[in-house]
């Protein structure tokens, strides 16, 4: 054999070790953050009463539990036991919470942990009704045919990236901008966990270095933007109204704040900019800040509490592990902010002296 081929050979081999190792790494990584070795989630299935695809029940994947009703979290009586107060969570993954490190670290379980040690000994229950991906006009079936039906006494609607995320890919795909899954992965990133890292650090490093040029980028009227959620959420929030004593709306958090530098502002939208390549860092601050806005009215004319401080949670990496989605501390720091506003409200109070 001659000293080329032999070469070649040995490099070939150290490649394909070196890429063996690597994706061993990236499958410990993902087995000591998620619980599982690969990128595959829990099952879910098409519900027929909603359409919507809901986990499947029964389930345990790395830190996230699938009760018997098919939610995230601990299991609860279809009927609601005495001295309980039963609390409903809607939204998508940044209620569901998906990086958190167990159930009991989710916003909802820390915030229903809170108020059961203050007003013990009433135990306040969660259903932990949001799905990843979730919009609002999602949540409004799920709110009818799964949550309703098991008698809740307060109800948290927890939306607004989602909706931004749908209502400007549809407007950025009827002009051209931008068409297909701003996250769709390669047919490799579906097989080797490695890759699929790699794979998106990459649109994520190029989509942020593009956001600063003015090619490619949307359109849009933001009070149209936000008439159409402000429809939604009046559907949404008045049927919940029908549904529970108290409707609870907090503000919407999100890493990225018009107070950063411009770098900090630029990696705070790493996944904004992932899903949305069409936008600037500018146009993202401008669409959650009309969301926020259309938050407060609908609270306002529906009767629903609106929590607001979303600044009250630091916009660093100790509180978000992205754009949007909170580490258990941010976790911590969005039960906290909503505390006290709760306490404080006439009704909640009136739903707690009634457990007594």
């Amino acid at each position: 054999m001659s000293q080329t081929r032999k070469r070649v050979l040995l490099l070939l081999a150290t490649t394909v070790l070196g890429l063996g190792f690597l994706e061993i790494a990236a499958r410990v990584r993902m087995k000591l953050k998620y619980g599982r070795a690969t990128s595959e989630f829990y099952t879910s299935s098409r519900d027929p009463r909603t359409g919507l695809k809901v986990p499947d029940p029964d389930q345990h994947v790395g830190p996230i539990n699938i009760n018997s009703l098919g939610f995230r979290g601990p299991d609860v009586a279809e009927k609601k036991p005495p001295g309980t107060i039963r609390v409903a969570f809607l939204g998508g993954s940044t209620t569901f919470c998906t990086e958190a490190s167990s159930d009991a670290a989710t916003w909802p379980a820390v915030l229903c942990a809170k108020l059961s040690e203050r007003f013990a000994p009433i135990r306040f229950e969660y259903v932990n009704a949001a799905l990843p991906a979730l919009r609002a006009d999602d949540s409004r079936r799920n709110l009818e045919h799964r949550v309703a039906p098991l008698d809740p006494d307060v109800i948290f609607v927890y939306h607004a990236t989602n909706d931004i995320s749908r209502d400007t890919r549809d407007l950025a795909d009827s002009t051209g901008i931008f068409t297909g899954d701003g996250g769709k992965q390669s047919w490799l990133a579906s097989v080797s966990v490695a890759w699929d890292l790699i794979e998106k650090n990459i649109r994520v490093a190029s989509r942020q270095q593009a956001s600063s040029s003015d090619e490619g980028r949307l359109e849009y009227d933001t009070a149209s933007l936000a008439g159409e959620f402000r429809d939604v959420m009046t559907g949404l929030l008045t049927e919940a109204g029908r549904s529970a004593p108290l409707v609870v709306v907090p503000s919407f958090s999100t890493r990225f704040r018009a107070s950063q530098s411009e770098s900090e502002r630029l990696e705070a939208c790493n996944t904004a900019l992932y899903y949305m390549p069409y936008m600037t860092v500018e146009g993202l601050l401008e669409l959650f800040s009309a969301y926020n806005g259309v938050l407060r009215e609908v609270a306002a004319t529906t009767g629903a509490l609106l929590i607001g401080g979303e600044e009250e949670i630091p916009g660093d990496g100790t509180h978000f592990t992205d754009s949007v989605h909170f580490t258990d501390e941010g976790s911590r720091r969005m039960a906290d902010r909503i505390v006290e506003p709760l306490v404080a409200d006439e009704r909640f109070m009136n739903i707690v002296e009634s457990r007594r």
